[in-house]
């Protein structure tokens, strides 16, 4: 029996506050509820290698699954779980999977679910200080905890957000204000006193800094792409030359970004040597680290951060590489007056008016209102992992990054594409006999992924360097071991004899 053709009347199922309840579920039915959700978690935690990492789904073939209405009557919970397990799970792209091997992982630890249940459900809106001095004063306590771990001075502040678009936005708007724009109060519409700003990334900086430019009202036009070398490093040389012709144009530069971990082959630009130039300038360096920054937990990796201490502000994203649940993101800066200024709005029925003592409140510093209660699944799984239990992660996803890459670099016909700094592998197959052909090239390597990702088995992504179709096998999730990294070398090899002629 399908969703849409379940009978109507009310099951004897029900809980009585759904017939005629006026107020939530009992708490004992939420208590039976709740551990027969735990051990679907469960489940689904100890056997998600019985899925496929991608569905073998197309484009709207779901959502006819599904009723086309809410229904009028309440259901009982477990019809509702049982529909969880049948057209959900089965459904999803399997991002806990340990063969999921692209993008960037996201995993979600048990420590940090068990803190995203207890967030739900203490249902903090961390807004106010006073709408919840818990949500306030930990996000300061779990921020201090993670700059001190990332071995950054203590002259950084910061608070956590969703993701880096939304970080590295409020970085650029305070960058904004920093220039002495006051577009907080006075727009930048219509201003014959306000000069077109830029904005200076590498080429293969995120979208998400193109994004803010757009949303900050900057425009697209006002990010200068800078050139990169052919380690994909932004070129300091390029980037100085910019800022001079900018400035003899008439512009006003505002910010530079330096990426620590790039989207594409996770290059890392010469931060400080960025730094030198933004202080030269006057400029505000905002580093991207949303990926690669939880490496510097770990001391002796920390080369490829050199300089990222003289940085404005600076993202690292708990929920790539510290295995917490999306979303979260922390957002560092040296310089929360300017944050504050690009958006603190205190209307009369937020003001705090019964404390003497100076109260934080978190809305005065992002575009935002309403703030989840983040810091609590965060300080949750800092103290079940503990630091070292961390860095452990860290360096074996490191080793089996190397030993990857070394596969890849032994093996005729495959040739590795970018650098390794990290735990990312930019690679092709190329033949020979197609070498000359750069077109059967990314066709081919199009195939290759393709026929992969369709075993089920493991999932990669792809981007491109210098223009050629690259493979990437990415390695951060918390439930890879070697047999997952060394399978995904199996099926590519297989794969290369098998789709390509």
């Amino acid at each position: 029996m399908t969703t849409t053709d379940r009978p109507s009347e009310q099951s004897t199922d029900l809980d009585p506050a759904q017939i005629d309840g006026l107020v939530d579920m009992d708490p004992e039915a939420f208590r039976s509820a709740a551990h027969t959700a735990v051990d679907l978690m469960a489940d689904y935690l100890a056997s998600v290698e019985r899925y496929a990492v991608f569905p073998a789904v197309e484009p709207g073939s779901i959502a006819p699954a599904f009723p086309t209405a809410a229904p009028e009557s309440g259901e009982p919970i477990g019809a509702i779980l049982a529909d969880y397990e049948r057209l959900i799970e089965p459904n999803a792209t399997h991002w806990q999977h340990p063969g999921f091997l692209a993008y960037f992982g996201t995993t979600a630890s048990g420590a940090g679910i068990i803190g995203e249940m207890l967030t739900a459900a203490l249902g903090q809106n961390a807004m106010l200080w006073r709408t919840s001095p818990i949500a306030t004063e930990l996000e300061g306590v779990v921020v201090g905890w993670l700059r001190q771990a990332l071995g950054l001075p203590d002259a950084y502040d910061g608070l956590i957000t969703d993701t880096a678009s939304t970080s590295s936005l409020i970085a650029l708007a305070a960058a904004r204000e920093a220039a002495g724009v006051d577009a907080a109060a006075r727009g930048i519409g219509g201003r014959s006193d306000v000069d077109l700003m830029r904005v200076y990334a590498s080429a293969e900086a995120h979208s998400s800094i193109e994004k803010a430019c757009m949303t900050l009202g900057l425009g697209r036009e006002a990010l200068v792409k800078v050139p990169t070398n052919d380690r994909f490093e932004l070129r300091p040389d390029e980037l100085a030359a910019a800022i001079a012709r900018d400035r003899a144009a008439g512009h006003r530069p505002i910010a530079i970004v330096a990426t620590v971990g790039t989207t594409s082959s996770t290059s890392v630009d010469p931060v400080a040597a960025l730094a030198d130039i933004a202080a030269a300038e006057g400029l505000w360096l905002h580093v991207d680290a949303a990926y690669a920054g939880a490496v510097a937990i770990c001391p002796e990796l920390r080369a490829p951060f050199d300089g990222w201490d003289r940085a404005d502000s600076i993202v690292v994203n708990p929920h790539k590489w510290l295995f917490t649940p999306l979303d979260a993101s922390l957002l560092l800066t040296r310089r929360m007056e300017n944050l504050r200024a690009a958006f603190s709005l205190v209307p009369e029925y937020l003001r705090t008016l019964d404390r003497e003592t100076p109260v934080r409140d978190y809305n005065e510093y992002t575009p935002q209102l309403g703030r989840r209660f983040r810091a609590l699944k965060l300080w949750l799984l800092l103290r079940w992992f503990g630091l070292e239990g961390l860095r452990r992660r860290i360096r074996h996803h490191v080793e089996l990054t190397a030993d990857f890459a070394a596969a890849v670099d032994a093996t005729p016909d495959w040739e590795r594409l970018a650098p390794v700094p990290f735990s990312t592998v930019c690679f092709r197959y190329r033949p020979e006999r197609l070498a000359a052909d750069e077109g059967a090239l990314d066709a081919a390597n199009a195939a290759i992924m393709d026929a992969v990702n369709r075993s089920g088995e493991v999932f990669l992504s792809h981007t491109r360097l210098a223009g050629r179709f690259t493979i990437r096998l990415a390695v951060g999730n918390l439930r890879t071991e070697a047999r997952h990294v060394e399978r995904a070398w199996e099926l590519l090899q297989s794969a290369a004899h098998e789709v390509v002629p």
